[in-house]
C-alpha cells in the first residue's frame, strides 16, 4: 500500500501503534498476556519489567526496529523521539485507543481524493479476502478484552458502528494499514543517508516485527490468516519488483529507486539484498495466490508504480501455473530452497545425520514465516514426519531428521523394557509414580528399577549428547540464514524439544541474535528445570514460549534420572521462569510414546496463531 494513500496523521498513528505493539510484545516476554486484559491493573511483575535499561528496549534507536519504519512512513524525524517515549509508557491502553481513532478518522480531502483512496483500499481488501479464503485457519477471533477497537469507551468503532458501509470502510482501512506497516518492516531503509538513526541490525523480516504485527492485528480484530495473506502479497510484490528492478537498474539512480520504493509502498529486491537475485523454478502454484493477484490487476497497480499493471498481471499468471519461473530476493528466502538445499560444512562432534525435509504444501508460495519441527522419539524414520503431517498451519514447514539411528535405538529400548514382566510388576506396585512424586531419591529406587534404568541409560546418554550437538548445529543453520530472512517457529517433542532448547541456548551465547525465532514449543522435554539457562533462551524467542508437560510421564523420569532428575524436569512439571507458558497435558498423555500420536492435537489446542496464551499458567495469579 502506498504510504501516500494515508494522510500524514494516519501514517503517524500507524507508526505509533507499531511502536506500542513492539514495546508491549517485549513486556509480554516476561509477563505473558493471558487473562490479564488491557483494563486490568498492571501485574506487579509487569512493573518490574517496565523499567529496563533504555538501550534494551526494542523501540530504542540502537535496535534498528522502529526508526527505519518511521522513515519509510515519511514521518517527520522531529517526531520520532516522541513516538519512542510514548511506546515506553507503562500504561499504553489510552494511547492505543487514541491512535486507533486517528487511523479511522477521515481527512478533510476533496471528494475525488476520498473516492480514489476508498477505491484503492477496497481493491486491496478484496485481494486479501480472496487470498485468505484459500489459506488454512486454526484461529478464532480474539477475546473481547484483548480488542481495544471494540471497547465501549475506547474503541475506534464508536460513533458510526451502526453504519454497515462505515464498518466496511474501516475494515478496508485496516488492511491498508497492515499492508503498509509490513512493507515498512521489511524494507531496507537507508538510515545513513540523512544520519537520522541506526540502520537495521537484521535484514528482511524480523521476528519481533512479526510478533508486534500479530498483536496489532489483535487490537484491530483482524484474523491472522488475513495478515498471512498480506505477507504473501508483499512477498510476491517483491518478486515482481525484483524483475522490474533488474530490467531498469541501468536507467535509474539509487536516489530515484528509493523514491519509487517510498511511492510504491513495498519492498524492492535491492532493498532486501543489495540487488542479489536468485531464479526459482516452479512458480507459485497456489490457486489462492492467483485469485488474490488477479483481483489486484485492475486497480492496485496505481498504488505501486514500480511494478505497473503488467507486473501484477504477470504475478497472477505465474501464480496459477507450476511451470512459471519467479525471481525472488535470495536473502529474503520467500521461495524457500535454502534449508533443504544446504549441506552442513562443519559437523559437530559425532553427529552423522542432520537433514531438513519439506513437509506440507506451503513451499515456493511466498510464505514469510518458517516452521522447523523436530521429533525426538521414534520407532521408524517415518516417525520424524508423521506426527506433524496433520497440523494445519500456513508456515513453510520443514522437519529435521537427526541421528535417527540413536533415537530409534533408545525409543525401542524403552518400549521393550515397558513390555517386560519386571516393568509390568513395578507399574502394578506403583513404583513409577513413587519416583515421580519425589518421595524417594534416585539412590533409593527399587533395585529392579535401577537395573532397568541402567539398561536404557547408555543409549539415552548417547542420545542426549547428540541432541545437544544437533541443537548447536541448528543454531548455526539459523545464524547462516539458510531459512531466509524470515521468522522461525521451533517445535520439538521428547529429545527433539532438547534440540530446540539447546539451539536457543546457543543463539543466546553467540551474541545479539534476537529477532530470528518467533515462537518455541517444547513438548515432553528432557531438560533440567534448575540446571539450564532458561532466561537467556527465553529472550531469544520474540513471541510465545510454551512448555508442555505431563506429571505422569514416569518414562521420562526414569530414563533421565540421577542428578538432573533431582533438579526437576521440564517434561514432567512446570518451569518457573517468567514468560514461559506451562501447559499441563496429563489428562491426554498416557505415556511418553503418546506424544507420537498427540502432537497435532496438542498444537491445535495451543492455537499458536493467537497472540495471547490459550492455556493459562498452571498456577493462577493471586489477586
Amino acid at each position: 500500500m502506498a504510504a501516500s494513500a494515508l494522510s500524514q496523521t494516519q501514517r503517524y498513528a500507524a507508526g505509533a501503534l507499531l511502536a506500542l505493539a513492539l514495546r508491549q510484545a517485549q513486556t509480554h516476554q516476561t509477563v505473558p498476556l493471558g487473562s490479564h486484559g488491557l483494563d486490568d491493573e498492571p501485574h506487579p511483575e509487569a512493573d518490574a519489567a517496565a523499567e529496563p535499561d533504555a538501550r534494551d528496549l526494542w523501540t530504542h534507536d540502537s535496535r534498528g526496529l522502529l526508526r527505519p519504519v518511521l522513515r519509510f512512513l515519511e514521518i517527520d524525524p522531529k517526531a520520532w523521539v516522541g513516538v519512542e517515549k510514548t511506546a515506553a509508557s507503562s500504561n499504553p491502553k489510552h494511547h492505543i485507543g487514541a491512535f486507533l481513532r486517528k487511523i479511522f478518522e477521515e481527512e478533510d480531502d476533496d471528494e475525488k481524493a476520498r473516492s480514489e483512496r476508498s477505491d484503492q483500499e477496497l481493491a486491496l481488501a478484496k485481494a486479501v479476502d480472496a487470498m485468505a479464503m484459500g489459506l488454512d485457519s486454526d484461529v478464532g477471533p480474539a477475546p473481547e478484552h484483548l480488542r481495544p477497537e471494540s471497547r465501549r469507551s475506547g474503541g475506534a468503532a464508536g460513533d458510526d458502528a451502526g453504519s454497515a458501509s462505515a464498518a466496511r470502510a474501516r475494515n478496508h482501512r485496516k488492511m491498508a494499514v497492515l499492508y503498509m506497516l509490513l512493507s515498512a518492516c521489511v524494507a531496507d531503509v537507508n538510515m545513513a543517508e540523512d544520519g537520522v538513526g541506526s540502520p537495521r541490525v537484521r535484514k528482511g523480516y524480523d521476528a519481533r516485527h512479526r510478533v508486534a504485527l500479530r498483536l496489532l492485528a489483535t487490537w484491530l480484530d483482524v484474523r491472522w490468516n488475513k495478515m498471512e495473506a498480506v505477507e504473501i502479497m508483499v512477498a510476491c510484490s517483491a518478486m515482481a519488483a525484483a524483475k522490474e528492478e533488474e530490467r531498469s537498474r541501468e536507467e535509474c539512480s539509487p536516489r530515484s529507486r528509493w523514491e519509487n520504493w517510498k511511492r510504491g509502498g513495498l519492498i524492492g529486491a535491492a532493498a532486501l539484498t543489495g540487488g542479489t537475485l536468485m531464479a526459482i523454478s516452479g512458480g507459485l502454484a497456489a490457486p489462492a495466490i492467483a485469485a488474490g493477484f488477479s483481483a489486484l490487476v485492475p486497480t492496485l497497480h496505481t498504488l505501486v508504480p514500480l511494478i505497473g499493471a503488467s507486473g501484477f498481471a504477470a504475478i497472477a499468471t505465474a501464480a496459477g501455473h507450476t511451470a512459471g519461473s519467479v525471481a525472488v530476493a535470495a536473502s529474503f528466502g520467500a521461495a524457500g530452497a535454502g534449508l533443504t538445499g544446504s549441506k552442513m560444512a562443519i559437523r559437530i562432534g559425532n553427529v552423522k545425520e542432520f537433514e531438513f525435509k519439506t513437509i506440507g504444501e506451503n513451499h515456493n508460495q511466498g510464505r514469510l514465516a518458517v516452521g522447523i519441527l523436530v521429533s525426538g522419539f521414534a520407532f521408524t524414520t517415518e516417525d520424524f514426519s508423521k506426527p506433524w503431517e496433520g497440523w494445519k498451519t500456513n508456515l513453510e514447514r520443514y522437519i529435521l531428521q537427526w541421528e535417527s539411528k540413536h533415537i530409534i535405538a533408545v525409543s525401542t529400548a524403552i518400549q521393550d523394557w515397558l513390555a517386560s514382566r519386571v516393568a509390568l510388576e513395578l507399574m502394578r506396585e506403583g513404583a513409577m509414580q513413587t519416583v515421580l512424586s519425589g518421595v524417594i531419591s534416585a539412590f533409593a529406587w527399587p533395585a529392579t528399577l535401577v537395573s532397568a534404568a541402567e539398561f536404557i541409560d547408555s543409549k539415552f546418554t548417547v542420545a542426549i549428547d547428540r541432541a545437544d550437538k544437533a541443537g548447536r548445529m541448528l543454531a548455526d543453520v539459523l545464524l547462516n540464514g539458510s531459512q531466509g530472512s524470515r521468522p522461525v517457529t521451533l517445535i520439538g517433542f521428547s529429545l527433539g524439544a532438547r534440540v530446540v532448547f539447546k539451539c536457543l541456548q546457543e543463539l543466546a551465547q553467540s551474541g545479539n541474535n534476537e529477532g530470528i525465532v518467533e515462537r518455541a514449543v517444547l513438548i515432553g522435554a528432557p531438560i533440567s528445570v534448575r540446571g539450564e539457562l532458561w532466561e537467556p533462551a527465553r529472550k531469544m524467542v520474540a513471541g510465545r514460549f510454551v512448555n508442555v508437560y505431563s506429571t505422569s510421564d514416569w518414562v521420562l523420569g526414569v530414563t533421565f534420572r540421577a542428578s538432573l532428575f533431582t533438579q526437576g524436569l521440564a517434561g514432567i512439571q512446570a518451569v518457573g521462569v517468567p514468560g514461559v507458558e506451562n501447559v499441563d497435558v496429563t489428562d491426554l498423555v498416557v505415556g511418553h510414546s503418546s506424544y507420537l500420536s498427540l502432537v497435532q492435537q496438542i498444537l491445535d489446542q495451543l492455537e499458536l496463531n493467537t497472540y495471547y496464551p490459550v492455556f493459562y499458567p498452571c498456577t493462577p495469579r493471586s489477586k
